[in-house]
């Protein structure tokens, strides 16, 4: 803006000059770059180094609901003390079943939609959105959708079982039209990782697609060319070169699942008795349920070392295929 006499106002310049020094300061070497990590960083400090930190120093003194002081250190009081409960080893076995009937799950079903996403076919769109659905939906409503799913009473898959003849008196299994898939323990482990595999394939499935899609297609054409059959194409070409996406996927999808704690929650709660219970649900349940922060804590923690070798040898494997 100017005045009567033709000056330019002190406060229009203002902001040009300040915007200008600051992508002045950007266009240094390494400020812009800083500049966009800084909010990842900082989000890694204070929601995942600061809560870590804090469930150590929780698992290493005896702070409770009411005391919740972390002055008074026990050492590993609290890992000797749940290492010798009956329902710590449980849960341990059960996180790990789970997890790795998931992954294994994944693997397969992942290889299958993988190689039916990687052509092109009517519709095709339309599948990939539907295929996203499951991990888009949230934890919760997708929980509660296979709660009722999987309803001793009113469950639509019992129905079905009876209309097809699998289920009814005159059914293969016998004269009962329901299973109580939450209520017994086999049943209650298949149907967690049912729906751990359920929610957790479109992620695996976008990760090893990215890996299908970036196989030369000339390799593909001259496998064909040669005469070599789907299967042999899959074994030989496809899923040595998907080896180290596999890796990766299959180390996201373990670290997600051996970490889930609402399927088990809204499906069994850990029940029949600790049939069910898992390593995360029954930390919460110590911690904040019982008010054993330190106890809570420990059971946070047991799978960590374990997680951190895991994942630091699939990393190095996937590195070493992807050079070779």
């Amino acid at each position: 803006m100017s005045t009567a006499t033709g000056r330019r106002h002190p406060v229009a310049a203002a902001p040009a000059g300040f915007v200008g020094r600051v992508s002045e300061a950007l266009e240094r070497p390494g400020v812009l770059g800083v500049v966009m990590l800084a909010p990842a960083v900082l989000y890694v400090v204070f929601f995942v180094a600061v809560p870590f930190f804090m469930a150590i120093l929780l698992s290493l003194s005896d702070a409770t609901a009411g005391d919740p002081r972390i002055d008074n250190f026990v050492g590993l009081d609290n890992f000797i003390a749940v290492t010798g409960q009956e329902a710590f080893w449980t849960a341990l076995w059960n996180s790990l079943i789970i997890t790795l009937g998931t992954v294994t799950t994944i693997v397969v079903l992942a290889t299958i939609a993988v190689e039916i996403l990687a052509r092109e076919f009517h519709g095709k769109r339309l599948v990939q959105v539907l295929f996203m659905m499951p991990w888009a939906m949230p934890v919760s409503l997708a929980a509660i959708t296979w709660l009722w799913m999987l309803d001793s009473q009113f469950s639509p898959i019992d129905w079905v079982l009876v209309q097809i003849g699998i289920l009814g008196p005159e059914g293969i299994f016998g004269p009962s039209r329901h299973v109580y898939y939450l209520g017994r323990t086999g049943w209650g482990m298949a149907s967690a990782v049912f729906v751990d595999a359920w929610r957790t394939l479109p992620l695996a499935t976008i990760i090893v697609l990215a890996g299908r899609l970036s196989i030369p297609r000339e390799r593909l054409e001259q496998a064909q060319i040669d005469g070599a059959g789907f299967f042999r194409t899959l074994f030989r070409i496809v899923l040595p070169a998907l080896a180290p996406v596999l890796i990766v996927a299959i180390l996201f999808t373990a670290l997600l699942v051996i970490g889930e704690v609402s399927t088990i929650e809204l499906l069994t709660r850990g029940g029949p008795g600790h049939s069910t219970q898992i390593l995360p649900l029954w930390a919460y349940e110590k911690g904040i349920e019982s008010g054993d922060l330190g106890q809570g804590a420990a059971i946070a923690l047991f799978l960590f070392p374990v997680l951190l070798a895991a994942a630091i040898v699939a990393l190095r494997f996937a590195n070493r295929l992807h050079s070779d």
